[in-house]
């Protein structure tokens, strides 16, 4: 240990426009703070928001995937064909996931919605790629824009339209490339995650949805000890779009990592839900991820503030902090 220096505190966002770093590492202190003071840790929540508690860093890579010219962008902010199978397995298991909520036989609104979002992936499948250029990508709009005629993603208010919601899904598999340019954008992003962390000082991450991910293999690469990695929202455990794509192989927990919390809620059809658990290999030292459920109210519930301000996720973060 370094003297006295507070313990470091780190959030990894998801996919996403261009961010305001500052902001949003305000936005989720408040949530967490909420959450600290749900999980009976009133007296500190000032040392957390005021900086005393720890040294807090939001890692914004949003820049390489949003700017104009982004390593590993289509021009034009149209998809990129190499991106469209992932994209493709990933809206199936978003609709697989909210089939379970939704069954075809409960006759709703929303259950029409995600069968006419099944059959719109299913014909990407058989023939699309035989209709020309681009026609695939076209068809993969298509299917985002009939998800987001139901309530949960539609009031989410993050997406203008379904191309907008496709592009920012597809950041998911241009991460997960690793040829060419692609992988070089990988390697930024983690960099970004990494840079400016001091090894020999306590350190807490906090991941969401495809900052899971990044996190996942930064923390691999991090080369000082991790005493808790709480992942939200997380994809790793997608078998067909995020696990088998993983690098290192087979998967593992990061070799730092002190203990591991992984949050999921019912509702949220990005995460793939216990089986991260099961799915990827305790560390040597027997550390693997313990998976717990919550519930958040609203409609769209895969966003990282509604998971920080749970009582079961916000207490131990702050319980690390502690010296």
């Amino acid at each position: 240990m370094v003297g006295t220096a507070n313990p470091q505190l780190v959030f990894v966002h998801g996919i996403g426009g261009l961010r305001d770093a500052e902001a949003e590492r305000q936005q989720w202190l408040r949530a967490l703070a909420t959450g600290v003071r749900a999980a009976g840790r009133a007296e500190l929540v000032s040392a957390l928001t005021q900086g005393w508690l720890a040294d807090v860093r939001f890692a914004d890579y949003s820049d390489l995937f949003n700017a104009r010219g982004a390593q590993g962008g289509a021009p034009g902010g149209e998809l990129d064909p190499s991106d469209e199978q992932v994209l493709s397995d990933l809206l199936k298991a978003m609709v697989d996931e909210l089939a379970e909520q939704y069954p075809p036989d409960s006759g709703t609104r929303d259950a029409r919605f995600i069968e006419q979002a099944r059959h719109q992936l299913d014909a990407v499948s058989s023939d699309g790629r035989a209709q020309g250029v681009g026609e695939s990508g076209r068809r993969l709009v298509a299917v985002t824009t009939t998800l987001l005629q139901l309530p949960g993603l539609r009031q989410g208010a993050q997406w203008a339209g379904g191309q907008a919601f496709a592009l920012q899904l597809s950041q998911v598999a241009r991460y997960l490339n690793r040829h060419g340019d692609r992988a070089a954008l990988g390697a930024a992003i983690r960099s970004r995650v990494l840079e400016g962390l001091d090894p020999t000082r306590p350190l807490v991450v906090v991941s969401h949805s495809l900052g899971t991910v990044v996190a996942y293999e930064a923390l691999h690469e991090y080369e000082g000890p991790v005493a808790l990695w709480v992942t939200l929202g997380s994809p790793l455990a997608l078998g067909g779009v995020v696990l088998q794509r993983l690098v290192p192989r087979p998967p593992s927990c990061p070799e730092g990592v002190g203990a591991w919390h992984n949050f999921w809620d019912r509702n949220d059809v990005v995460v793939g839900r216990p089986r991260l658990a099961d799915w990827i290999a305790p560390s040597a030292r027997g550390v693997k991820a313990q998976t717990a459920p919550v519930k958040s109210g609203g409609l769209w519930t895969h966003t990282a503030t509604k998971y920080l301000e749970h009582a079961e996720v916000a207490g131990p973060i702050a319980e690390a902090l502690l010296p």
